[in-house]
């Protein structure tokens, strides 16, 4: 049981009270959300499993859930606060196991509260699926490294304050080895961000153009060449956040499907009715198997079975979606809204039908494609024999390109 500076043990019981005298000091209804956070973040209550004065009291990460229900249910659930999955989500995880002390000083409170916004560039054009296969080169002079390079399918990075980089530092080594991970400022001189057009009409993403962007050696996170190794807890992370977040039964796009077939007794057919109760099984046991994930994240570090999760998140949307469609006919072809815009994310309940089958079609690529995440699946969770790799111990500048 872990205890507190004054040696009090902080079990759930403890961290209830925690919350309570901090809500007693700091009223919700009259204390500013900014201001709020950030004195919660003070007390060691944002990230309880972080160290002391790092947002947390170094408290078992499975004590999170019992902070965040008791805030809110003394009237305090944060809003607004969509544009922070990529800080909140990847980026703290990554800085607080492989940044140093002036790194997480520096980045993790700004970004809890929501000051500073984060994007994630790792996506190339030629290295999505495979990205160790990325070709944006950083070179080192001095103490600043220069970066050159295009990024892709770069979510927030018209708001972003800061980026969190995976760049080539060493071609003449094979390609998993020469990467490094850097923190980019999103302001610098050299970043250039263009807004990617969806099939939805929306731009969710960005393509990043960085034209010798200098990044000083102490927003380097990690070792040199360490950056593979670093940018998988970034990415085991970010499939949590994509297809790991807890849900009531029915919960999601299936909630949506079910809503139509009481509503609409004039589309129900047999055939139907067989393919809607196969999907209501499969999203509730994807639900409980989520749920068990999150129960092991309580007590470590996401591994490969948030691909699990992200991989059955991705093929039940673009299912569902499709009988949604098959459902309305003819009515389910007509689309709500084309109108150009940038959201902050995606909102699946508040769009029509078309919108839900167009856009579920990304799922199946953002956050790690399907192909890779059974390859993962298959190799690290069940223990099968991995795929021939040719290019494993070739050095980068000698791959074909």
């Amino acid at each position: 049981m872990t205890t507190d500076p004054a040696g009090a043990s902080l079990d759930a019981s403890a961290l209830r009270r925690r919350v309570a005298d901090f809500v007693a000091e700091h009223d919700p209804a009259t204390t500013d959300q900014h201001t709020f956070l950030a004195a919660r973040f003070d007390a060691g209550l944002a990230w309880v499993h972080f160290p002391e004065g790092e947002g947390g009291l170094g408290a078992p990460r499975a004590l999170q859930p019992v902070v965040d229900e008791e805030f809110e249910r003394l009237g305090f659930t944060p809003v607004g606060r969509e544009g922070l999955v990529i800080g909140l989500g990847m980026a703290a995880p990554t800085i607080l196991a492989f940044g140093t002390p002036e790194q997480r000083a520096r980045y993790l409170k700004p970004l809890y509260t929501g000051e500073e916004i984060w994007c994630q560039l790792f996506s190339e054009p030629g290295a999505g699926s495979d990205l160790a296969a990325l070709g944006t080169r950083a070179v080192r002079e001095g103490d600043v490294w220069t970066v050159s390079g295009q990024k892709v399918w770069t979510s927030l990075a018209h708001r972003a304050q800061f980026a969190i980089l995976v760049a080539r530092t060493d071609p003449d080594v094979p390609k998993h080895k020469g990467i490094t991970y850097f923190i980019c400022d999103m302001n610098a001189e050299g970043v250039d961000v263009r807004a990617l057009r969806q099939i939805t009409g929306e731009a969710e993403f960005n393509e990043v153009y960085l034209d010798d962007v200098a990044i000083p050696d102490s927003q380097r996170v990690g070792g040199e060449g360490e950056g593979w190794r670093v940018a998988q807890t970034t990415l085991m992370n970010e499939r949590v956040s994509i297809g790991g977040h807890p849900e009531p039964r029915e919960g999601g796009l299936i909630s949506v499907a079910a809503h139509l077939w009481r509503e609409r007794p004039d589309v129900r057919t047999p055939g139907l009715h067989d393919q809607l109760m196969r999907l209501w099984v499969a999203a509730e046991a994807a639900r409980l198997t989520k749920e068990r994930l999150r129960q092991q994240l309580a007590i470590g570090q996401p591994g490969p079975e948030g691909s699990a999760a992200k991989y059955s998140f991705s093929r039940l949307n673009q299912e569902i979606s499709g009988l949604e469609l098959e459902m309305l006919g003819g009515e389910g072809l007509t689309y709500d809204d084309w109108t150009f815009r940038r959201p902050e994310g995606v909102e699946f309940s508040k769009r029509a039908p078309g919108f839900h089958y167009l856009r579920s079609k990304g799922n199946s690529i953002e956050g790690g494609t399907t192909e890779i995440l059974r390859n993962i699946i298959a190799e690290r969770v069940l223990g099968l024999p991995p795929e021939p790799r040719t290019d494993k111990d070739v050095a980068f500048k000698d791959l074909p390109k």
